[in-house]
């Protein structure tokens, strides 16, 4: 009875302490996106482990006599066990929620922040595995019979970089792959990619492979190993502005002085334009036209498309209404001969 009395108040006692030391952190830390999202996704987890814990307190002063004592703290053990690794998983998942809420990638340089939700997300999935492996191994290490097994699982999670590397699975591949796109960052979320010909942007980084949203909404999932072996266009690794070209092909007759000022004109009312580039030049000559490429820049590539093909469109209107006669046609010479 003495027993009973004392885990039925230690385990009220742990739900008071639980319900009052969080009230506590979030006045103190309420305020601060990052620890107010950890105590908000480790509050469940907190209220079962508390209690388990003054439990396993309880049981280990109880006398040994006691029937089914060894049972029980086998039993609450055990669950402590669960517990705490659900947990430490819920404090993982809610530091990532913090550093995301943080760093919002809605802003229009949002180059840091994507970084940041990158290495968030990707090293996260990674030490949750650690996490789930690490409290298989102790659960299983409380019987006495798998003791030698869950010592050896546990040392497999310390060494899995050399697993890896000898056993060359690929789930194993891409968990490497996956903390060396974390750390050294060749692709980060919402960057623009060009792989195997399709333009698209990095929608989601999970731990096997990466969704790209493509231009046409496809979604094309390419394994993390893939980005490690194989090249591929980022054309926002380091910044999202880019350039953009337009090719028209133009009669020989064509003066390009008047095509220069309208593109001027065509820029200035353009909200796409970033300022920074506005060139045009004869890069090629065939038998028939001129090659004249057009260069502009834009802040991001979405917006630089669409002044690629508006540029376009006034560029060949302009042609069209003010010199008609230097659009492309074929020209031939003919020689008539006086009849006898």
């Amino acid at each position: 009875m003495t027993t009973a009395v004392a885990a039925l108040l230690a385990v009220i006692g742990a739900l008071i302490v639980h319900r009052v030391g969080r009230a506590m952190l979030r006045r103190a830390f309420g305020a601060m996106a990052l620890p107010r999202a950890v105590i908000d996704a480790t509050q469940s987890a907190a209220a079962a482990a508390l209690p388990l814990f003054a439990l396993q307190l309880v049981w280990t002063a109880a006398p040994d006599d006691l029937r089914y004592i060894g049972t029980v703290r086998h039993l609450n053990g055990l669950l402590l066990i669960v517990a705490l690794t659900w947990l430490t998983l819920r404090v993982i998942k809610g530091f990532t929620n913090g550093m995301i809420e943080r760093y919002p990638v809605t802003m229009e340089d949002n180059l840091r922040a994507r970084s940041i939700q990158t290495q968030a997300k990707v090293l996260s999935r990674t030490a949750m595995v650690v996490v789930l492996l690490a409290g298989a191994a102790m659960a299983l290490m409380t019987f006495p019979g798998a003791r030698q097994v869950g010592a050896s699982l546990l040392a497999s999670a310390g060494v899995v970089g050399i697993v890896a590397g000898i056993a060359a699975r690929p789930v194993f591949s891409n968990l490497i792959a996956g903390l060396q796109i974390a750390l050294a960052q060749p692709i980060r979320l919402d960057d623009v990619l060009v792989v195997e010909g399709e333009w698209g942007r990095v929608e989601e980084i999970t731990g096997t492979y990466v969704v790209l949203k493509l231009w046409d909404e496809r979604r094309l999932i390419v394994p993390l190993q893939w980005f490690i072996e194989h090249p591929f266009q980022n054309w926002t690794r380091t910044s999202a502005q880019i350039h953009q070209s337009v090719l028209l092909f133009l009669d020989y007759a064509m003066p390009i002085d008047p095509l220069r000022a309208e593109l001027q004109r065509v820029l200035e009312g353009s909200p796409e334009w970033d300022g920074r580039t506005a060139q045009v030049a004869v890069t090629d000559t065939t038998d028939r036209t001129i090659k004249v490429r057009v260069l502009v820049s834009a802040r991001s590539a979405g917006p630089a498309f669409d002044l690629g093909c508006k540029v376009r469109e006034a560029l060949l209107a302009f042609v069209a209404r003010e010199y008609p006669a230097c659009l492309p046609h074929a020209r031939w010479a003919g020689t008539t001969h006086a009849e006898p």
